[in-house]
């Protein structure tokens, strides 16, 4: 009896640990002040409201950065900032980082109504 007192508190102890583990390991990590500032911010650019993710994203996986994703990410102060008046002075920095098309920067780009994203 006093094997089942022990064992059984030590297997439930042992399913919330793991149960714990799945439900944290598929939380996604959205960051939607960025596209909320963006969309905010560019008014003319269109397309970014259908886009979201997209605008510093490619593809199905969120963790790969696009040209102008790995510009506006090396102009934010820290990882998931959350300080709108820090976005907004990260998005205009990375304005003048050069965009995929020859001769252009994000800022051109955006400054004509475009998404600013590889091509």
């Amino acid at each position: 009896m006093r094997r089942i007192a022990v064992f059984v508190p030590g297997i439930c102890a042992g399913l919330v640990l793991v149960v714990s583990g799945v439900v944290t390991s598929s939380v996604a990590v959205a960051r939607p002040q960025y596209c909320k500032e963006f969309i905010g911010h560019y008014t003319n650019v269109k397309a970014a409201a259908e886009t979201k993710c997209g605008i510093c994203h490619e593809g199905s996986d969120k963790k790969v950065r696009n040209n102008y994703g790995q510009a506006l990410e090396a102009t934010l102060p820290g990882k998931n900032c959350k300080d709108a008046a820090a976005i907004k002075d990260a998005l205009v920095k990375a304005e003048a980082a050069k965009s995929a098309i020859d001769g252009k920067t994000f800022g051109d780009l955006l400054k004509a109504g475009e998404l600013p994203a590889s091509k």
